[in-house]
């Protein structure tokens, strides 16, 4: 309303009798201008009850001054959160386990071998499976516990064994891991399914590399790890930066890669106005207005970016721990050096709204703009 009446009063000023009924029409039609639609909220509306006694909601600038209090604030509930495992250093070498398969391979020296045929120098005896109690059959010798043996000392041990019938008996063995001595990229790669435990230390980001990497399509991937009945995850770009993150695996492991679901909503004079989803683990607010396409030239109001949050009500405090109300606006000034530094500093939550507000100039241009055609047109009425 203030923006419409020096227009108004332009119109009282026009003289001339016969022109009434224009500036009368005139003066309706600036008075529906101040309420022109307009592609987003000024300010001070959204701002209006910042002197309430009881507000909505809760307002703090976001300056330098206030940037590290906020950032131990409780976080916000509206996306799921999940453990993760730092990297345990595991076996140097797989340990044979049950329902794993062993094949042998024996070299017998002696002209008249027990188990070799005349002229033969070999013998391979596959496809011995592991039993639920960790045994295996081997002809000549009977069962033999090999679970919780490396491949080596299994070996070795068989060997010993065969000694006894076989004086120059040299053993060796090769090891298929079964269910529980491989793990299973499940998704979100080139090439899933089950992989067979190379080593001791196979890492996830080895097991990953295995299956192609991550599918081009993947929006900032994260990584899911199912361990007995525990889900743990984390992001490829934590894997990438911080090795010691890169937890190494255990048999019947389950990973999958999956798209970040987090995401923040962009409205008003921006660019674009729509859901935009996380690029990255962190995004500040300065990282938010590059994604929508910055301010809209002409209409937006850049000392008046508004960033809407809700907190749960458990991180409702009264002694500046946290917010002092479940809803939260949180107001940035892009046209000062202390607000476009906090903006960068400022951490974006998934859920946000990223409100960028109108500018008030655009309503009184769009009002004297208006007053400017009628008082032409009556102009046109003689006195």
């Amino acid at each position: 309303m203030q923006a419409c009446q020096p227009a108004l009063q332009k119109i009282e000023r026009s003289g001339g009798h016969m022109r009434n009924l224009v500036r009368a029409f005139a003066a309706v039609l600036l008075l529906g201008a101040c309420a022109l639609p307009r592609g987003a909220p000024i300010e001070s509306e959204i701002l209006a009850n910042r002197g309430n006694e009881n507000p909505d909601f809760a307002i703090y600038e976001v300056t330098r001054a206030n940037l590290n209090a906020i950032s131990h604030w409780p976080a916000t509930d509206n996306v799921r959160t999940f453990g993760w495992i730092p990297q345990q250093r595991g076996q140097a070498d797989i340990i044979i386990q049950p329902f794993d398969k062993l094949d042998l391979s024996i070299w017998d020296s002696e002209e008249n071998s027990l188990m070799a045929s005349p002229g033969q120098k070999l013998v391979d005896i596959g496809n011995l499976r592991v039993t639920s109690n960790g045994q295996i059959f081997v002809p000549y010798i009977g069962y033999i516990n090999v679970a919780g043996q490396t491949p080596d000392g299994a070996r070795r041990m068989i060997e010993r064994e065969m000694l006894a019938i076989v004086p120059s008996a040299q053993v060796q063995l090769n090891v298929m891991p079964g269910s529980r001595g491989s793990v299973s990229l499940v998704g979100g790669v080139s090439r899933p399914g089950a992989v067979p435990l190379p080593e001791g230390n196979f890492t996830v980001l080895g097991l990953i590399s295995q299956g192609g990497g991550p599918e081009k399509e993947l929006r900032n991937p994260q990584v899911r790890l199912i361990r007995g009945n525990t889900t743990y995850g984390t992001s490829l770009q934590t894997l990438y930066e911080n090795p010691s993150q890169d937890t190494v695996l255990r048999g019947g492991d389950k990973v999958a890669l999956v798209n970040d679901e987090r995401y923040f909503r962009a409205l008003g004079a921006s660019g674009e106005q729509k859901i935009i989803y996380f690029s990255e683990d962190k995004l500040s607010t300065l990282d938010a207005m590059s994604l929508v396409g910055g301010l809209a030239p002409n209409r937006a109001n850049p000392q008046g970016v508004l960033i809407l949050r809700e907190y749960p009500a458990s991180a409702v405090r009264g002694d500046g721990t946290g917010p002092n109300n479940s809803w939260v606006v949180f107001t940035v000034d892009l046209t000062s050096g202390d607000g476009l530094f906090s903006a960068g500093r400022f951490p974006i939550h998934s859920g946000d709204t990223v409100l960028a507000t109108e500018s008030p100039v655009n309503a009184a241009r769009t009002v004297f703009g208006l007053a400017g055609t009628l008082i032409g047109f009556s102009n046109q009425f003689p006195e």
